[in-house]
C-alpha cells in the first residue's frame, strides 16, 4: 500500500547570522610623527552608512561603514576609515519585511562589531580610543526611505 504525499509543513521564517568580518580597514596619520608631539584636541567628523546586497539566494551582505576624522584647525590629525561585513541568511521573510531587517537589524547587529574595530584601530595609531556614540539605525532608515521616496518620515511610517 502506498503512502499519500503528505503536505510539506509551511516552514518558518529566519533570520540568521552566519558570518562578521572586517571588510576594510585604513588608518592615514598624514602629519606623523609631528602630531604626536603637539597637544590638540581636534574636531571628530563620524560619518556613517550602510548598505546591503543579495549574494545568493536567501543569503545577504551587509555592510557597515564608518569614516572618522579628526582635525585641528585645516590640519587632518587623523583619517579613520572601516567597513564591517556581515552575511546574514533570511529564509522566508516576506518581502514587505526585508527592507527594515536589512537596514535596521543587520546594521544593529553590525555596529558593536565596527565600534570595537574603530576604537582599537585609532589606539593603535597612537591615539585615545574613541567610541562611536549610539545610532539610530530605524531612524537612519525612515531618513533613507524619505529621500529614496520623496516623502516625509511620517509618512512613510504609516
Amino acid at each position: 500500500m502506498s503512502e499519500a504525499p503528505q503536505p510539506q509543513p509551511a516552514q518558518g521564517a529566519t533570520f540568521q547570522i552566519e558570518k562578521v568580518y572586517v571588510k576594510d580597514l585604513s588608518l592615514e596619520i598624514p602629519h606623523a610623527p609631528q602630531v604626536y608631539a603637539e597637544q590638540v584636541q581636534p574636531q571628530i567628523d563620524v560619518q556613517i552608512e550602510s548598505s546591503e546586497s543579495r549574494f545568493q539566494e536567501d543569503f545577504y551582505e551587509v555592510t557597515l561603514s564608518a569614516t572618522v576624522t579628526a582635525r585641528a584647525g585645516e590640519r587632518t590629525v587623523f583619517l579613520a576609515e572601516a567597513v564591517q561585513g556581515g552575511i546574514f541568511a533570511l529564509r522566508n521573510i516576506p518581502e514587505t519585511d526585508l527592507g527594515p531587517l536589512l537596514g535596521i537589524a543587520c546594521p544593529t547587529v553590525l555596529f558593536p562589531y565596527l565600534r570595537e574595530t574603530i576604537s582599537d584601530l585609532i589606539t593603535r595609531g597612537g591615539f585615545p580610543p574613541l567610541l562611536l556614540a549610539p545610532i539610530s539605525f530605524e531612524q537612519l532608515y525612515m531618513q533613507r526611505l524619505q529621500r529614496q521616496q520623496g516623502g516625509s518620515p511620517q509618512q512613510l511610517a504609516s
